[in-house]
């Protein structure tokens, strides 16, 4: 006679110490104001004449009530499950602005960031880290973020300079103790205490240069471009005494890692130097850099490398990033980029608010945009002053027929085609770069 199944098994955790299965947070959860910001409110092409009214308070208190389970699930005994909610959480933040929800469980989610990293495995140790990143870039500069900072920046410093731990983890780490001291830290000790922690440990990139025998190895990269990209942020914010010491401290290292066989280290390595140069310029108009001549020709090499070796799109990626930087160096030009986010428009026309729009476009992802036209705190830093309020009226006028909107994305669909044909012709291709 077969056995009856168990109530609820698919559910819930047995006394096996099996994983809840944990319904990850989707775009489904999120409330209608938060769908428009994110994908069509940046185009009004996306508003319709017609569609349903959505309870908008109902819809928040579904949300909430959620995000509390997921809360209550990142101290579950399973770590599968724990990972699953810490994920979840992470797409609420990221793509919704959570400021009063957040405010009154702070010191709760807190203490389950705290102990994900201090008892997890990897795999959570860098959930949780992104998820304190979208803590404070949601809780934004205070006394509250401070706190915060208080309780986990030494835990953080801990285990990016712990060899132990997994790379990842320390990776994850890194990134997330530069962006939170960037966000909430007013102490400059503080300041300099975590930019030398970032120091100690991509200099060491620079010591396995010059010596290809050393302990160091190539699966620590990941950890020192992470580490160099937190302190090229950080060194954003410092006083200009301190930039300079840093200048002269650096500037002189950094082309070594140009000749790094990890793209993205060269990548990250260039951008810091045009930054680093930016900021020199700054402070000193006469600023003179002995060993140009040398820095040029071997950043001239990279933005026309042709190294059958590399991959074409590694290549392609070099030679774009490192001809803004070859620029940057000798002619002391940027090239201007804008940024569109729902009516509203956004230049970045220097290399520190490209690094700082890089940073946090990465941890937010597709939600960058959500968060410029909301967060109280971005718009602060890329000032754009308080967040721009539009009523009925002028949500109708944005409004466009779909005929209208298909003949737009016809002639977007063409122009893309004619791009991506130029890009695959070899002869344009060798035409451009040589």
């Amino acid at each position: 006679m077969p056995k009856p199944k168990k109530r609820g098994s698919n559910h819930q955790r047995g006394a096996g110490g099996q994983p809840r299965n944990v319904q990850p947070f989707s775009d489904e959860d999120a409330s209608i104001e938060t769908m428009s910001h994110c994908s069509g409110f940046s185009d009004p092409a996306s508003f319709t004449e017609d569609g349903p009214e959505v309870d908008e308070e109902a819809t928040q208190e579904d949300l909430e009530y959620k995000l509390k389970g997921f809360i209550d699930l990142t101290l579950d005994k399973s770590a599968k499950t724990r990972q699953a909610a810490l994920e979840s959480l992470k797409s609420a933040f990221s793509s919704k602005i959570l400021y009063e929800f957040i405010m009154e469980r702070r010191m709760t989610l807190t203490d389950s960031i705290e102990r994900c990293i201090k008892k997890g495995k990897s795999d959570e140790q860098c959930a949780a880290a992104g998820l304190a990143c979208l803590l404070c870039v949601q809780m934004g500069s205070g006394i509250e973020s401070e706190e915060i900072f208080k309780i986990l920046g030494p835990l953080l410093k801990k285990i990016v300079c712990d060899g132990t731990a997994s790379i990842q983890a320390r990776q994850a780490c890194a990134t997330c103790l530069g962006i939170c001291c960037f966000i909430v830290t007013d102490d400059i000790t503080e300041l300099y205490s975590t930019m030398e922690c970032l120091e100690n440990i991509f200099t060491k990139a620079y010591q396995r240069d010059r010596d290809t025998n050393g302990v160091s190895s190539t699966h620590n990269t990941v950890l020192h471009i992470s580490a160099l990209l937190a302190w090229t942020l950080l060194l954003t914010i410092c006083p200009m005494n301190e930039v300079k010491k840093k200048i002269e401290m650096h500037l002189h290292k950094l082309p070594s890692l140009l000749s790094c066989d990890d793209l993205n280290m060269r990548i990250a390595a260039g951008e810091t130097l045009a930054l680093l140069f930016e900021l020199a310029r700054e402070t000193d108009a006469d600023f003179f850099y002995e060993d140009m001549e040398l820095l040029t020709e071997k950043l001239r090499a990279l933005a026309t490398d042709g190294n059958k070796h590399r991959a074409k799109v590694d290549k392609r990626k070099q030679r774009s990033v490192f001809r803004d930087v070859l620029r940057a160096v000798e002619e002391r030009d940027f090239p201007t980029e804008m940024v569109k986010f729902g009516p509203e428009r956004m230049y970045i026309d220097c290399w520190v608010k490209k690094q700082t729009y890089d940073t946090f476009k990465e941890i937010l992802g597709s939600g960058m945009q959500y968060h410029l036209q909301s967060n109280d705190f971005l718009r602060n830093v890329f000032e754009l002053g308080p967040p721009v309020m539009l009523d009925a009226a002028t949500l109708k006028t944005m409004k466009i027929s779909r005929f209208e909107r298909h003949l737009y994305n016809s002639a977007a669909f063409k122009a893309r085609t004619k791009a991506r044909s130029k890009c695959r012709d070899k002869r344009a291709d060798v035409g451009e770069f040589f």
